[in-house]
């Protein structure tokens, strides 16, 4: 029963390796993205006031995310194991992770950090809003994103780091090699056939 996180900045490969390696670790994907696009599309109270913040390019409020989050991991197929994309991003995500797990005597196994060029996230991320049509990528609010992404989340990965089950992987290449680095990387933590 696996429990980790999969962090990094947009546009790093989260999505793409968490789908890949949740698979080979038989546990669920869960993206912080989709709950809150589910949520927009079903047009809940949470839903709602998500899609102001990720309309401008904006992280989503804690007291909104993480009672969106703290419900989709007490879901059924999220008991055996899970791979969250996406959360948490900030120290306070961080402690209110640590406070859902200890109810349920959990705790993580590993945090994955992928990592690549600002430029090639940025050019990822723009042929990804030509592909879906996303109104949250265009190029500024795409570099608005990135800067958050690192005045945030610094402190995440330092929080991780010091607990020892923080793994960094670089996501640039071919998506078959930065699946097998991370497959490597996991191995010291988790059981990677």
């Amino acid at each position: 029963m696996t429990r980790m996180l999969i962090i990094g900045p947009p546009g790093s490969g989260k999505g793409t390796q968490a789908e890949r390696i949740s698979k080979q670790l038989g546990i669920v994907a869960i993206s912080t993205g989709a709950i809150f696009r589910a949520n927009v599309k079903g047009q809940t109270p949470l839903g709602l006031t998500a899609q102001k913040y990720l309309d401008a390019g904006d992280f989503v409020p804690d007291s909104v995310t993480n009672k969106m989050v703290r419900h989709r991991i007490s879901e059924a197929d999220a008991k055996s194991g899970f791979m969250l994309d996406g959360y948490p991003r900030t120290v306070a995500q961080v402690d209110y992770l640590d406070l859902i797990l200890a109810e349920r005597d959990r705790k993580l196994d590993v945090v994955l950090e992928l990592s690549a060029d600002n430029e090639e996230l940025v050019a990822r991320l723009l042929g990804r809003a030509k592909e879906t049509g996303r109104s949250d990528d265009n190029e500024a609010v795409i570099r608005h994103r990135l800067d958050l992404y690192n005045e945030q989340t610094e402190a995440v990965v330092a929080r991780y780091a010091r607990r020892g089950i923080l793994t960094q992987v670089h996501g640039s290449g071919g998506i078959d090699d930065v699946t097998q680095r991370v497959l490597y990387s996991l191995g010291r933590f988790v059981g990677v056939s």
